[in-house]
């Protein structure tokens, strides 16, 4: 089912405080030469529910920072709440995940960009080959 205009606008209200708070805090906590971004946010029809997508460099991070993301759960929301309060009258539970769509994206390229041709070479193509 699509997004409503409402979704989309607190949507997109959240992603850009979100970016602030957890910058800022990945700054402040010393980690330097750490780009945190909020790719999407996807709210729930009754407002009270958003997935946050975030895209984290460098990678090999990831993981690390999504786990201590989602312990700081309530205090990034207070952080939220606190910024948006003229514009939302509830701020939706939030719930991180990692995107992975521009890994997937550069794992495509690196296949495109191979030099071995499977018409040329059938060996190339180990289990995939067809009898």
């Amino acid at each position: 089912m699509e997004e409503s205009q409402r979704q989309k606008k607190i949507g997109s209200v959240i992603q850009k405080d979100l970016v602030e708070i957890l910058q800022g805090a990945a700054t402040q906590g010393g980690m330097r030469g750490v780009i945190i971004s909020v790719s999407k946010v996807k709210v729930t029809a009754d407002l009270l529910s958003a997935k946050v997508y975030l895209s984290i460099f460098p990678n090999d991070k990831a993981k690390e920072l999504v786990t201590g993301i989602r312990s700081n759960q309530p205090f990034i929301k207070h952080e939220l709440a606190k910024r948006t309060k003229n514009q939302l009258r509830r701020v939706p539970h939030l719930e991180f995940y990692i995107d992975d769509s521009l890994e997937h994206i550069d794992k495509i390229e690196q296949s495109l960009k191979r030099t071995d041709n499977p018409i040329n070479d059938p060996d190339s193509l180990g289990s995939r080959k067809k009898s």
